[in-house]
């Protein structure tokens, strides 16, 4: 009875992480910068949700709802504590091109019952509201059966391929609104290029400048906002602040009358009532909702992943999809559009002292506060300048062009993978249900074999060292799981260990600094880099090496290792009695006290065991009973 109540509150628990993160919050340490970051993130998310709605090809009021709706769910179900959930840019051009499909901007709408009596907005708000929930009963679905592992199988350079084609969609699809056009209905690639530049001569003068402004601004402040982070207690809202100077002066010069610049609009006060989604939407919709489960989850579980590690904390695959899932389902019943995250808005809510998603519901109280009293104040506002608040948010989406190089010189079928991405993805199905056997290996004694310790009796472990085996290539697939298997091995997480240590090594840089510490000498290992440069020159060309991660720290075998590491090991009687080099059948034993020995490692034979043949020649302190 006790172990069914226990896993009763496991389950809750599980299913309910808001339970979890609760129970040790700390309010003196943590309340005021989740208020903080609250703030500022709200503010930013009504500035996106309005940005992003244009790429949705929707009102730019639903962009409000979608900050709002998906926020409240994920606060009691989602295991990230950093993300800020609501519209992601390439989430938002798939919905559009969605609802651009069903409901093109010049000639009828494709033919669905539920379209009756409805204006075009309303008609593509019901699309996009659709193919969210579809997408949400995709997401939901595959949490329910434990499948969030195959986002493991979505390499980064995928990823990154993909969202760097979305961005450059993205950025080509806001020329219109930089240079104030009115561009017809689209189809086929560069067609919007084609068209905007077609109309170029009749550019609005007043939004090309409003745009330039805008962007150059931005682009600078948040350039200065990453220098000086250290600095600065939280990054300048530069976007917020240009939003409400050019609003205000919008209003004030009436740019919409007077230079025809193109404005938001109408933005009715509060919130819309439910709607069910339309079947024959879902019919059409299918092939676009599975691919925005699938980017959605991923983009959010990759960022959630980034936070997680830096604040030691475990996010939950399965449940996220859960999380995300009845998130959209939800929202899209209250005519929101599709919500993943954004990782600009994501780094506004961790940096401005966000601890956990109380900062996001705070932001989802900014976002209601707007649309319930004062959205009317952002009628004036341009859509020039939302389209230069998309396209400088896209930098860190553009700027993965320059990993090319990098990626062709580390391998170059990985490297144009997004073009073949669908024989990569099928290539991985095999290796879904491979699990590699791990184990920890220890010498046998004498020798300069390895195998697993659980399958011999007489091995040598030296105390403090472990040599972890897994017989399979480490690749983005299987880190995770290499990961946790060397963490679950070794009984700690030397993540927490590096950090300590690298604290420890900023107090020393400041001793050696002042002076009042001095390094005497530090030993070095000899490799001979010839016999595996073909690994090694890999590594050199992919950049692996660094002031840390030194190429001193390779070795041709295992016992070579092995020995680098007794070297280094302060035991004084280890450092003088184990120094056993085991090459070409000799073996060479160094003592302080007395000259090498090299004999051929049949003559080990005539001995009972190995230490008796290191007691002969070490120190008179030296007994069976030691390390060795």
């Amino acid at each position: 009875e006790e172990q069914m109540v226990n896993r009763v509150k496991k389950t809750v628990c599980s299913l309910l992480p808001i339970i979890g993160w609760l129970r040790i919050y700390n309010i003196k340490k943590w309340l005021l910068g989740d208020i903080v970051s609250g703030i500022s993130t709200g503010l930013v998310a009504v500035l996106q949700g309005l940005a992003y709605c244009l790429l949705a090809s929707l009102p730019p009021r639903y962009g409000l709802f979608t900050a709002f709706f998906p926020v409240i769910i994920y606060f009691f179900l989602g295991t990230s504590r950093h993300i800020s959930v609501g519209a992601f840019p390439v989430l938002s051009l798939m919905v559009g091109a969605a609802v651009t499909r069903l409901v093109p901007d010049d000639g009828p709408p494709v033919n669905i019952t539920g379209f009756e009596g409805l204006t075009q907005d309303q008609q593509r708000v019901m699309v996009a509201a659709s193919a969210t929930f579809l997408m949400g009963i995709f997401q939901l679905a595959m949490g329910l059966l434990q499948v969030g592992f195959i986002v493991t199988y979505l390499s980064d350079t995928l990823i990154s391929g993909y969202t760097t084609a979305a961005a450059v969609h993205i950025l080509v699809s806001q020329l219109k609104f930089v240079f104030g056009l009115t561009v017809p209905g689209l189809s086929g690639p560069l067609s919007l290029i084609y068209k905007v530049f077609v109309q170029i001569d009749k550019t609005n003068i007043a939004s090309l400048v409003i745009s330039i402004i805008v962007m150059v601004v931005v682009f600078i402040v948040k350039e200065l906002n990453e220098r000086f982070k250290a600095k600065l207690p939280v990054p300048i809202p530069i976007e917020v602040i240009m939003t409400i100077i050019i609003c205000g002066i919008s209003y004030a010069f009436q740019f919409d009358q007077k230079y025809q610049v193109e404005i938001v609009g109408d933005i009715p006060p509060g919130y819309e009532p439910p709607m069910a989604p339309n079947m024959e939407v879902f019919q059409q919709t299918v092939g676009d909702a599975f691919p925005m489960a699938i980017v959605g989850f991923a983009v959010a579980f990759s960022v959630a992943k980034v936070y997680a590690i830096k604040h030691e904390y475990h996010i939950d695959g399965n449940q996220e999809l859960i999380a995300l899932g009845l998130s959209n389902i939800f929202g899209a019943s209250f005519k929101c559009f599709a919500a993943s995250t954004a990782l600009s808005r994501t780094a506004v809510q961790e940096s401005t002292g966000g601890k956990t998603q109380i900062a996001g519901l705070l932001s989802a109280i900014i976002v209601m506060i707007v649309t319930l009293s004062i959205g009317f104040l952002l009628e004036p506002l341009p859509k020039a300048v939302l389209g230069a608040v998309v396209i400088v948010n896209l930098k860190g989406m553009l700027m993965q062009v320059r990993d090319v190089p990098y990626l062709w010189r580390k391998d170059p079928p990985d490297c144009v993978s997004v073009q073949i991405s669908l024989p990569i993805v099928m290539s991985s199905v095999s290796l879904l249900f491979s699990s590699p056997r791990c184990s920890v290996l220890a010498s046998i004694s004498g020798t300069d074999i390895y195998r697993d310790r659980k399958d011999y009796l007489n091995i040598f472990e030296p105390e403090g060292v472990k040599v972890f085996r897994i017989p399979s290539p480490i690749y983005f697939a299987n880190i995770d799981f290499f990961r946790n298997k060397l963490n679950e091995y070794l009984g700690f997480n030397p993540l927490r260990v590096l950090r300590k240590r690298n604290k420890a090594l900023q107090k020393i840089r400041k001793l050696l600094s002042k002076g009042e510490l001095q390094i005497k000498g530090v030993s070095c290992v000899s490799i001979n880099h010839d016999m595996y440069v073909y690994i090694l020159e890999k590594l050199h060309s992919c950049k692996f090496f660094d002031s840390e991660i030194k190429s001193s720290m390779f070795f041709l075998t295992l016992h070579d290792a092995m020995l680098s590491v007794l070297e280094k090991d302060p035991n004084p009687i280890l450092k003088s009695c184990t120094h056993c080099f085991l090459r070409n059948k000799i073996v060479s034993i160094a003592a302080f006290t007395k000259p090498p020995l090299n004999l051929h490692v049949g003559d080990l034979h005539a001995l009972n065991r190995p230490s008796d043949l290191v007691k002969s020649w070490c120190p008179a302190g030296f007994t069976s009973k030691s390390k060795l």
